[in-house]
């Protein structure tokens, strides 16, 4: 996938963006352009190392001076956009990477940059030096953001200042105090656009890991005031759920099942090998008077490279069960090795969880 991905940075992309360029920069040399994105280094290079390297070469062809250069970059950018380049196209990163890399100095021009560019392609990246190095004026900005007429730009007030948003540097002391964020999330919480409301529901579940009675206290609340702000708060505390912290389980009305039984677990084949599937079945029971509400799900305790299980939870489902009703469950877990996961050989355990808590588990064995 990463293979496929750096290549995005091909001939046909070159030969349109030379050409788009031609029109908007003066005295474009497509050839001179052209030998130093080629350069050595290349083929070597990974899909974030090309997007460098391209906002790297571009930055020589455009002025010197970084204001003319940021207000040139946005006129390519309007440009290629008029000319049909897919919004929010991946190919376009490495606009925002000219920013991070050459504007930490020049706040103003930066942010204004910013603005524009993120309507084109997101600027979540590059905004976050900008935050760690300015933290009063970003986050003020942000929070003026949160209310922009542009939901690409709202997200952004959202997106950019998450804590801990993955394959992006964190930022430590909105890790250590959150408190500048909710502003800009209690603007955005009724947000018309999904795009946004989902982001801050990462920005909360970014939070609920270091701060999690912070995160409860906002959906508490939150909830009830309408459906789209329910998923935000259920999105948010995710990871809480996942952990079964007691309050999370419990504002959702997940409450201790102790009438439910499991009956009929069975493993297909407690003796796999690399890329089998298990296969697991089981039946659920509960004898409550009422209809219980049931978060149903599995932990897999993977053996890892040094000898020891380390468990990771899977949801099935969540739903509203009655009582004295058999419900039948059958799923199948893929071994196979991911760009994410890498698989080892030796004793695995399969646990059935139910709002938060372990009933049954049986040991299987994988080998290579």
């Amino acid at each position: 996938m990463a293979d496929l991905l750096k290549n995005i940075y091909n001939k046909e992309f070159f030969d349109q963006f030379c050409d788009i360029t031609s029109t908007v920069i003066k005295d474009f040399d497509r050839k001179v352009f052209l030998k130093k994105i080629y350069d050595k280094q290349w083929e070597q290079r990974e899909l974030k190392q090309r997007m460098k390297h391209i906002a790297s070469v571009l930055r020589d062809f455009l002025p010197a001076n970084y204001d003319k250069c940021i207000s040139a970059a946005c006129k390519l950018i309007a440009e290629l956009r008029k000319r049909n380049i897919k919004q929010t196209s991946v190919e376009l990163m490495f606009f925002p990477e000219i920013i991070e890399q050459y504007g930490i100095d020049h706040l103003d021009v930066s942010v204004k940059g910013m603005e524009f560019i993120t309507q084109i392609i997101s600027c979540e990246f590059a905004i976050r030096p900008f935050i760690i190095k300015y933290p009063k004026e970003m986050m003020k900005t942000m929070l003026a953001w949160s209310k922009h007429e542009s939901y690409h730009v709202r997200r952004l007030a959202s997106e950019g200042c998450r804590p801990r948003l993955p394959w992006a540097m964190a930022i430590p002391s909105l890790k250590k105090n959150p408190a500048p964020i909710f502003p800009v999330l209690e603007n955005l919480k009724n947000d018309s656009s999904e795009f946004v409301r989902r982001s801050v529901a990462n920005n909360l579940n970014d939070i609920a890991k270091d701060h999690p009675e912070k995160v409860l206290e906002i959906a508490l609340k939150w909830q009830g005031k309408c459906d789209e702000t329910d998923w935000i708060i259920k999105h948010g505390c995710r990871t809480l759920l996942k952990k079964a912290n007691p309050d999370a389980l419990s504002l959702f009305g997940l409450t201790t099942a102790k009438s439910v039984t499991i009956k009929n677990f069975k493993v297909d084949n407690c003796d796999i090998v690399l890329n089998d599937d298990l296969c697991f079945s089981f039946d659920l029971f509960h004898k409550e008077k009422e209809p219980l509400k049931l978060r149903i799900e599995y932990f897999i305790y993977y053996m890892k490279a040094n000898g020891k299980q380390n468990k990771k939870i899977f949801k099935i489902t969540e739903n509203i069960y009655a009582s004295d009703v058999k419900y039948p469950f059958r799923r199948k877990q893929s071994f196979r090795d991911l760009t994410t996961r890498k698989h080892y050989a030796g004793e695995h355990k399969l646990s059935l969880v139910i709002n938060g808590k372990e009933l049954i588990s049986k040991d299987f064995y994988l080998s290579k």
